[in-house]
């Protein structure tokens, strides 16, 4: 099955071209290596394929950028092997890219929203099932909580603010473990922001109906439990400006304070908000790290996916994308068959973040990962301290990862817990404290 492009998304043509087409400006080297990919399924073959589209549609040479597509439609597939799945949701990311190139030639129907595909909400049934799929999610969650239970052992009150994209799905297990203490459970609070990015994976509940969940659960363990959202938060811009502080926040003198970013700071942007490299008002992203350091929390962890998606070359980004994001289409693979609905929607989330990686530039272009050494330095900038995860929270995580296929792995990797597979790093874990003798900076 080739990669289906549907009217609603674009109608440009992925015919045979002619021979003409397939002699180009750029010679006949390149036209050799186009048409000797044609139908393989190599891996190098397909990335180089991709980056002549890439650079193409860098030098707006709208003939290329149709043919390389052709070409590429031979080979991807939704339903294929894991290259061929990737490579159909990068070509989709790329025709969305031609139609904002070029959208009267080529015949497409522009948006201007950050995504073309569907976002499907799930319920919360759905989404335990989601996370609990490859432990993409449940190592940040194994990491992150047992690093904050050995930092708040005993504290009778806690506050948590929970910057995440999956609905406080992480938090049931670490009130379980609250309930066990031997010195009996803190007073936890909860605090999540009213912002969200509107990323996958979507809920159909809101955030109000998400803490009475977490509260009814709270009860059942016996741990006393508050969960707020920070209501003056609609905006990103708001939320990072005006509502991180301690009045905003109830923050209490009597309450360690924790702060857990999972899968949170890409969406935070990383270019300086003055438009000049050392203007005063530095990014987002440093903006905010800097606030959350001003509150003095007792730790703060960040998770994220360990690859550098933030380049502004698209060539670099395909390679990048290629190269990484192959790894749940790659995971998937070794226990859910080809036409499995459920590893369909999974890969279709994948997808959206492809398109906007590839799709998009600008404000609009909302991915932007950075890896795990690279988001460390930035911490350690701003006035952080890493701290190592010991080793009990190691045999946690390896435990945890028992239960998943035999392809993932873990890793140390400086201070950081790095979820491996097939020994290709997919996702960190980190975490910080304060440095009383930091400085914070702009940029």
């Amino acid at each position: 099955m080739k990669t289906e492009v549907r009217g609603s998304i674009t109608s440009i043509s992925l015919q045979n071209p002619s021979t003409a087409l397939l002699t180009t400006s750029q010679g006949t080297s390149l036209t050799g290596a186009l048409t000797g990919c044609l139908g393989s399924l190599d891996g190098a073959c397909i990335e180089k394929l991709l980056l002549h589209c890439a650079s193409a549609l860098e030098s707006n040479d709208v003939t290329l950028a149709q043919q390389v597509m052709w070409v590429l439609n031979n080979v991807a597939s939704s339903v294929g092997d894991p290259n061929q799945r990737l490579t159909s949701w990068i070509l989709r990311a790329l025709i969305s890219r031609a139609s904002k190139v070029c959208p009267t030639p080529m015949n497409f129907n522009g948006s201007s929203s950050t995504s073309t595909i569907p976002s499907r909400l799930m319920s919360v049934t759905e989404l335990a099932g989601y996370v609990d799929l490859i432990p993409w999610h449940r190592f940040g969650y194994c990491a992150s909580n047992s690093a904050i239970f050995k930092a708040i052992q005993g504290c009778p009150k806690v506050h948590i603010l929970d910057f995440s994209i999956t609905h406080c799905m992480q938090w049931p297990t670490l009130i379980d473990a609250l309930a066990k203490r031997p010195e009996g459970p803190p007073l936890l609070r909860v605090t999540v922001p009213n912002w969200r990015p509107q990323v996958p994976p979507l809920l159909n509940v809101s955030s109000e109906e998400v803490g009475l969940r977490l509260g009814n659960f709270s009860r059942f363990r016996d741990v006393p439990f508050e969960f707020n959202v920070i209501e003056n938060s609609s905006s990103l811009e708001l939320l990072v400006t005006t509502e991180l502080n301690p009045s905003s926040l109830d923050l209490r003198e009597d309450e360690v304070l924790v702060v857990n970013c999972q899968n949170w700071l890409r969406y935070l942007s990383d270019e300086p908000r003055g438009g000049i490299p050392g203007h005063q008002d530095g990014s987002m992203r440093n903006t905010f790290l800097n606030t959350i350091r001003s509150l003095n929390p007792r730790i703060i962890v960040v998770v994220d996916e360990d690859s550098d998606l933030s380049a502004p070359s698209l060539s670099s980004r395909i390679t990048t994308c290629f190269n990484y994001l192959w790894i749940p289409f790659d995971s998937l693979e070794t226990f859910l068959p080809k036409d499995s609905t459920q590893r369909m929607d999974y890969e279709s989330d994948v997808g959206h973040k492809i398109e906007n990686i590839i799709g998009f530039e600008g404000h609009q272009r909302i991915e932007r990962l950075e890896s795990g050494v690279t988001m460390s330095q930035r911490l350690r900038n701003i006035g952080f301290s890493s701290t190592i995860f010991c080793e009990e929270t190691a045999r946690e995580v390896k435990a945890l990862l028992d239960e998943h296929a035999s392809g993932w792995g873990m890793k140390r990797e400086e201070d950081m817990l790095v979820l491996t597979w097939k020994g290709h790093n997919s996702v960190f874990a980190t975490a910080w404290v304060p440095n009383p003798n930091g400085l914070l900076i702009e940029d």
